[in-house]
């Protein structure tokens, strides 16, 4: 008998992607196949998808991927987040002809940012459901832009600094927090006004996080508080959903050389899959890192481009470590710090004993995996929503302490220093820690049998199972 069909449709960013993935080998579990659809992507994350592709395919065989044909992308569109709401749209068309291919669909989980593939779903009569990738904090400010519209003529830009409420959450949002593409009223600002206007007319959402983390939100997002003028679907919080510990013929370095060093002793410094920084920050890192006296383990990566901290999401490039650090660096801070070029495996050493602190660019799967782990932050945002996810550690849930940049976007390296060196040693730091220590195990038990997102990937299985299958 052919099993219940399942399609996933993300955008094609890594932080989008992984999330997707891993709850398709979830919904295995519950009996379904599932297919990841993917678009043409044209970016320059494309081989880090490609690998990533590649890798999962080998190792879950009962995942399957199908790519949609290229489509062609106006020239003018060159702000990555527009550009990929257009690339959805522009590949309605092959997402039709593929889901006609198979009978036993049952519906479609699609990406917040991926909304107008509800047309190519409404065609088939295929049901909709979406998977929110990111913060529920962040999910409602975005759900209720089409209500704020109505109530504000000024821009987040023209905000600036302004606090601005939402309806549930205990704390207002600083407008400059938004994410950069939306500071103006301008296409990006539009399109996502659209896209976050039709996600209530799905028949459920799906997010990535758990009860005991963000349960404002849970109740903002249930209630329909941020989208008044529309009835809201069911919201299941599913989270938080990571990837796993990848098997590996060889292991990696970074974890060989934390075995070497005490419990709770190690910060570990990682900015994601895309992000860069231009030498004189890595330097700055560097010397900060030297003056605090802590162990570390630091994965660099460099860009050519200095200037804020949006030009950090740019295309990477291999740095020549020796070249761009402090002369006798490497040297000084042999035995207690470690410097990996591009990569390391992130989960796998969030989840290393030797482990006490992470300095993240706050992207939510990278928060995710440090709460799982039990580790406590500093927070570094770079782009896209980080800034509200840093907002939310910080000054909402207590689980990073912010690392303060100048008007530049650039971190000085007594700012580092001080920074590492609160979170590891103070006694303000050992309790940061020991918060996140707790939450940690509330996550692990919103995930056992029984506990809150288990139960809730049982209802979203069921409904699931009981949607329409197309005639």
């Amino acid at each position: 008998m052919e099993k219940d069909a399942v399609v996933l449709y993300p955008i094609a960013f890594m932080g989008h992607l992984t999330p997707m993935v891993e709850l398709g080998k979830l919904l295995l579990r519950h009996g379904f196949s599932v297919t990841v659809v993917l678009h043409h992507c044209p970016f320059p994350d494309n081989n880090s998808v490609d690998s990533y592709v590649a890798a999962v395919a080998a190792s879950h065989p009962s995942i399957s991927f199908h790519r949609l044909p290229p489509v062609s992308l106006p020239s003018f569109f060159s702000d990555a987040m527009v550009a990929s709401f257009e690339l959805i749209r522009l590949s309605n068309p092959h997402l039709v002809h593929y889901l006609q291919s198979s009978s036993s669909v049952r519906a479609i989980i699609l990406d917040v940012y991926s909304a107008d593939a509800m047309d190519a779903a409404a065609q088939l009569c295929l049901p909709s459901f979406f998977f929110n990738p990111t913060s529920a904090s962040s999910f409602v400010a975005f759900l209720y832009l089409p209500t704020l519209l109505t109530k504000s003529a000024a821009s987040f830009k023209e905000l600036g600094d302004h606090p601005i409420a939402f309806p549930g959450l205990p704390r207002p949002i600083i407008a400059s927090d938004m994410p950069l593409p939306i500071h103006d009223r301008a296409t990006a600002y539009r399109m996502a006004l659209d896209q976050f206007g039709r996600v209530p007319l799905s028949k459920g959402i799906l997010v990535n996080s758990f009860d005991a983390l963000e349960r404002p939100a849970l109740r903002a997002l249930a209630a329909g508080d941020c989208v008044p003028d529309k009835p809201m679907p069911p919201v299941y919080f599913v989270g938080p959903i990571t990837a796993g510990v990848a098997n590996e013929d060889q292991r990696h370095e970074s974890l060989a050389w934390l075995d070497g060093q005490p419990s709770a002793s190690v910060v570990f410094l990682c900015f994601g899959s895309i992000a860069a920084f231009p030498p004189q920050q890595l330097r700055e890192i560097a010397d900060g890192l030297e003056r605090s006296g802590q162990r570390f383990l630091w994965v660099a990566r460099c860009s050519s481009v200095a200037g804020k901290e949006e030009s950090a999401a740019l295309p990477a490039t291999e740095p020549d470590l020796l070249a761009l650090m402090p002369e006798g660096f490497m040297e000084r801070t042999k035995g207690r710090g470690l410097v990996v070029k591009s990569w390391a495996p992130q989960v796998a050493v969030l989840g290393h004993k030797a482990v006490g602190g992470f300095v993240t660019h706050c992207g939510w799967n990278s928060v995710l995996e440090a709460i799982l782990a039990g580790v406590g932050m500093i927070a570094w945002p770079l782009y896209a929503e980080q800034r509200m996810n840093r907002a939310f550690l910080v000054e909402e849930v207590g689980l990073a302490v912010e690392m303060r940049r100048n008007a530049e976007g650039m971190a000085a390296a007594a700012e580092v220093e001080e920074k590492v060196r609160w979170l590891m040693e103070s006694e303000e730091g050992r309790e940061l820690r020991a918060r996140a220590a707790d939450i940690g195990e509330s996550a692990r038990a919103a995930l056992r049998e029984g506990g809150s997102s288990h139960t809730a990937l049982i209802e979203v299985a069921s409904l699931l199972r009981g949607a329409t299958i197309r005639e």
